[in-house]
C-alpha cells in the first residue's frame, strides 16, 4: 500500500514538472523560432500533446493492475519522452524527428491518397510529351534558316537542358548532418527565394512565378493556334475560317477546368505520346518514299543572320520542360530514378527531332513552311493533321494543369500573404468562383490565339523570352549560388557557359521574334 502511494505521489510530481517543462519550452521555441531555427509546429504540437494524454492514460491503467517492476520502465519512458522533445528542433528542416515522423504517418498515409505517386515510366511519359511534343513541327522551319548548325543545335539544346534539368533537382535538395541528401525545397519559387536571401527572400520567387505563368500560358496558346491553323489547312473548301476552328477545339478543352492531380495529367500525356509516334511514322514514311528528290545540296553551312536567331528560339522552346521537373520528381514513387528517367526521354527526343528535322527539311527544301505538314499532299495532310489536333487537345491539359497550380499558390493558397481568398472549400472541392476562373484562363488563351495566330513566331518569342531563362539562364545560376563550395571546376566551367551562351540567344531571339511580329501585324500576314 505505502508502494502504491509513493508511486502516486510520484506521478503526480512527475506531471507538474512536465507542465512547467512544457511552458517553458513554448518559451524557448519562440526563441528558437528568431534564432533561424524550425521548431514543432501547432498541428505538431496538437499531435504531441494527444500522444502524451494517450500514454498518461494507458500508463495510469497499467499501475492498477501490475504493483511491481515497473520504477525502471516508468524513468525509460520518461527519458524516452525528454529526448524526442528536444529534437523539435532542426535547423533549416533537414530532417524530421522520430516523434514527428510517428505522428504525421496517418496524415502521409492520408496525403498519398489524396494525390498519387506516379512511376518513372509515368514521368518520362509527361517529360516527354513536353519535349517531344507539338512544337517539333516547327524544326524543319529551323532547318531552313540554320542548315547544319540549327541539326547541331538541336543536339546541343538537348544535352543542355538533360544538364540544367538535373542541376535544378540537385538545388532541391541539402546534406544533414549524417551526410545524407535531404529535400529542402519542392519548387522552382523555393530554390529562387533560396539564392535571394536574406535580402530579398521573396523576389527570386516572384521572377520565376511570373516567367513560369508567360512560358506556361503560352504553351496553351500555341496549341489553340495550331489545333485552328491545322484544321483550316486540313479542310480548305469548308466556309470555317482559322479563329472559328481555335474556338471549336477551346470547347473540347473547356473540362480541362475540372482537372484535379497529376494522375490523370499522366494519362493523357501517354496517349498524346502514342499519337505523336504515329504522325511521325506517316510524315516520315512519306518523306522516304520521295528519297530519290531529296535536296542535300540544299543544306549547307551558312545562316540566315535575321531569322536564325528565331530559330534557336523554336529549337530552346522545344525542349522546355524545367517548370514541370520538381513537381514530377517530387510525385515520384523513386525519386532516384529521375536521372535515369532525364537521359532516356532527353535521349530519345534528340534522336526524333532531329531525324525529323532533317528528313523533312530534305523533302521540301526551300518550301519548307513554318508547319511542317502543310507541305503534304492534301490526302495524307487530312489524316496526319487529325491526329496532330488530337495530340495538341492531349497536350494542353499539362501546362494548363501546371499554371493553374501556380496561380493558385501564388494569390489564393499562400498563406497569410494570400492575395485572395481559398479557392479550396473545406472538403478540399474547388469552390465555384474558383472553377469560374479556371475556365476564364481557358478562355484567355483562345482570345490571344485569335488575336496572334502566328505559330512559328510566338513559339521563337516564347523560347527567347522565358524558355532560355528558364531552361539555360536560372538553373545555372541557381546551381552556382547554392552550390559553389561543393563544385568542381568543371560543373563552373559548365554552368558559366550556359549561363552566358543562353544569355546571347535570348537577347538576339526576342529582338528578331519582336520584329517578326510587327512586320507580320504591319502587313497582315496571316499563318
Amino acid at each position: 500500500m505505502a508502494h502504491l502511494i509513493r508511486h502516486k505521489i510520484g506521478n503526480k510530481l512527475t506531471n507538474a514538472a512536465n507542465t512547467v517543462s512544457n511552458k517553458s519550452q513554448a518559451k524557448v521555441s519562440g526563441v528558437f523560432a528568431r534564432l533561424g531555427f524550425q521548431a514543432a509546429t501547432d498541428e505538431e504540437g496538437l499531435g504531441f500533446a494527444d500522444c502524451d494524454d494517450l500514454d498518461y492514460d494507458y500508463r495510469q491503467g497499467m499501475q492498477m493492475d501490475i504493483m511491481q517492476g515497473d520504477e525502471e520502465g516508468g524513468e525509460m519512458d520518461g527519458g524516452d519522452e525528454l529526448m524526442e522533445g528536444d529534437s523539435h528542433y532542426q535547423r533549416d528542416g533537414t530532417g524530421p524527428s522520430s516523434s514527428s515522423i510517428k505522428n504525421t504517418g496517418a496524415c502521409n498515409e492520408l496525403a498519398s491518397e489524396v494525390k498519387p505517386k506516379i512511376t518513372s515510366w509515368e514521368a518520362g511519359w509527361n517529360v516527354t510529351n513536353a519535349i517531344q511534343g507539338m512544337f517539333v513541327l516547327g524544326l524543319p522551319y529551323a532547318i531552313l534558316h540554320g542548315g547544319y548548325l540549327g541539326l547541331f543545335l538541336i543536339i546541343f539544346a538537348a544535352v543542355v537542358c538533360c544538364y540544367t534539368g538535373k542541376i535544378l533537382i540537385a538545388c532541391l535538395y541539402e546534406e544533414n548532418e549524417d551526410g545524407i541528401l535531404v529535400r529542402v525545397r519542392d519548387s522552382y519559387v523555393d530554390i529562387a527565394n533560396a539564392c535571394c536571401q536574406p535580402r530579398f527572400p521573396s523576389l527570386g520567387g516572384h521572377i520565376v512565378n511570373v516567367a513560369q505563368i508567360i512560358e506556361l500560358v503560352m504553351t496553351c496558346i500555341l496549341y489553340v493556334v495550331v489545333s485552328g491553323n491545322l484544321m483550316v489547312n486540313s479542310f480548305p473548301n469548308l466556309p470555317v475560317s482559322q479563329k472559328a476552328w481555335s474556338v471549336v477545339a477551346t470547347a473540347a478543352l473547356l473540362p480541362c477546368a475540372f482537372l484535379k492531380s497529376l494522375k490523370t495529367v499522366s494519362k493523357f500525356s501517354l496517349l498524346c505520346t502514342i499519337a505523336h509516334f504515329v504522325i511521325n511514322i506517316l510524315v516520315i514514311a512519306y518523306c522516304l518514299s520521295r528519297a530519290r528528290d531529296w535536296a542535300w545540296d540544299k543544306v549547307k553551312f551558312y545562316i540566315d543572320v535575321k531569322k536564325f536567331p528565331i530559330s534557336i528560339g523554336i529549337i530552346v522552346f522545344s525542349y522546355t520542360s524545367q517548370i514541370f521537373l520538381p513537381s514530377l520528381e517530387g510525385n515520384m514513387q523513386r525519386p532516384s530514378e529521375f536521372h535515369c528517367m532525364m537521359d532516356w526521354t532527353h535521349i530519345g527526343a534528340c534522336v526524333l527531332k532531329g531525324l525529323f528535322a532533317l528528313v523533312a527539311y530534305l523533302t521540301w527544301a526551300d518550301a519548307t513552311k513554318e508547319v511542317i505538314t502543310d507541305n503534304l499532299p492534301s490526302t495524307i495532310r487530312a489524316v496526319v493533321n487529325l491526329f496532330l489536333v488530337a495530340k495538341a487537345l492531349l497536350s494542353y491539359p499539362l501546362p494548363f494543369f501546371a499554371a493553374v497550380e501556380v496561380l493558385e499558390k501564388s494569390f489564393f493558397q499562400d498563406g497569410g500573404r494570400a492575395i485572395f481568398p481559398d479557392c479550396y472549400g473545406p472538403g478540399g472541392r474547388i469552390k465555384s468562383w474558383g472553377l469560374g476562373l479556371r475556365c476564364l484562363l481557358v478562355v484567355f488563351t483562345l482570345v490571344m490565339a485569335i488575336f496572334v495566330p502566328h505559330f512559328a513566331l510566338l513559339m521563337g518569342l516564347t523560347g527567347s523570352l522565358t524558355g532560355a531563362g528558364l531552361c539555360f539562364l536560372l538553373p545555372a545560376l541557381f546551381h552556382l549560388k547554392l552550390m559553389w563550395r561543393k563544385l568542381l571546376w568543371h560543373h563552373v566551367f559548365f554552368d558559366v557557359a550556359i549561363f552566358v551562351i543562353g544569355g546571347i540567344c535570348s537577347i538576339s531571339g526576342c529582338i528578331h521574334s519582336v520584329e517578326g511580329l510587327i512586320e507580320a501585324f504591319k502587313y497582315g500576314v496571316e499563318e
